[in-house]
């Protein structure tokens, strides 16, 4: 007995994938945040946080 379906999985290996491709802007990112995390604030590293958000959805779109 399977505990989740093949579809509900497959969500999940595609984000998985995607991350792999975007190794790049989610170090930036994390960099960024950490940076001064006692700060953190709304759209604190935006522009940073826009660009990995933009290379996962190319990377999902590339996968479908």
């Amino acid at each position: 007995m399977s505990l989740a379906p093949p579809s509900t999985t497959r969500p999940v290996r595609r984000i998985a994938a995607a991350a792999t491709q975007c190794s790049t802007e989610a170090t930036i990112y994390g960099k960024c945040i950490v940076a001064d995390y006692n700060s953190v604030h709304k759209n604190k590293c935006a522009e940073e946080f826009l660009r990995l958000k933009n290379c996962f959805m190319i990377a999902m779109k590339s996968k479908a």
